[in-house]
């Protein structure tokens, strides 16, 4: 289960972060803070630097040529930019599920085993184990089980998804980021993850980027609004979206623009 933090204690603190490709500034001095459980959406039209903001939250952005990052990302009190981080660690325990689902070319049960052999984990019965608990927590165990050994690119895409969620429940995350993780699905497979998603916020800190304001207003505790790489405004979600307190993001929930 995911590591205890004092109650109130933020999940992640970013302090004046700014982020760059290149020459080109993504992020103008963001601070906010990431409340410990539950939902914190992101939302905002396209290119206001909702995702790029998300990848700064467990360093994906490392893989981005010429990226640079000012500011600070806290974690337990530690800045995961601080030199000598262990980058390996803070991905294990802030996980990422992106946009479009990305299994492995491997069976269903190698897909979620995958990342607790790479930390170590070798002894068949706790594999098992790990495997069978995160497909139950991803609520894929019950139409997989008897076909552990089949391909996962065999499965459907909402099934995909939520394997691929249960590879990241798999290594024992305390934070789950989550990259528009369903507009590449059905309806009916929407529901499945949105159904998902609110009984992961009993038990670990969920961050997701979406363009769907339903979404957003349906499955989140917070809400942050960015624009132009600003982030405009932050606020319990009911709040903010019936009564924001910025003209941006009264004109964006209402239509006018995005």
């Amino acid at each position: 289960m995911p590591q205890a933090v004092p109650q109130g204690t933020p999940a992640l603190s970013v302090r004046g972060l700014n982020f760059f490709y290149g020459k080109k500034q993504a992020l103008f001095d963001i601070t906010l803070d990431v409340p410990t459980g539950g939902v914190l959406a992101l939302i905002g039209p396209s290119g206001s630097g909702k995702s790029t903001f998300l990848w700064t939250l467990n360093r994906m952005n490392d893989l981005v040529d010429g990226a640079r990052v000012e500011g600070e990302v806290l974690w337990h009190g530690r800045n995961i930019y601080a030199p000598n981080v262990d980058v390996v660690k803070v991905r294990k325990k802030i996980g990422m599920v992106f946009q479009r689902p990305n299994p492995f070319p491997l069976s269903i049960y190698d897909n979620v085993a995958y990342g607790p052999r790479i930390h170590g984990i070798r002894d068949r019965a706790r594999l098992d184990e790990i495997v069978e608990r995160s497909l139950k927590a991803a609520a894929l165990w019950d139409e997989v089980k008897d076909r552990l050994n089949a391909s996962a690119l065999a499965l459907s895409g909402g099934q995909q998804q939520r394997l691929v969620i249960a590879r990241v429940l798999a290594v024992d995350p305390e934070i789950i980021l989550m990259d528009e993780p369903t507009s590449a699905l059905d309806p009916s497979s929407t529901t499945r993850i949105e159904d998902l998603i609110d009984e992961l916020r009993n038990a670990y800190t969920v961050v997701i980027v979406t363009h769907n304001m339903q979404q957003a207003a349906r499955i989140s505790d917070d809400t942050a609004f960015f624009l132009n790489g600003r982030l405009i405004e932050h606020a319990p979600t009911a709040e903010l979206f019936q009564r924001p307190k910025r003209k941006e993001t009264e004109d964006y929930i209402s239509g006018r623009f995005g």
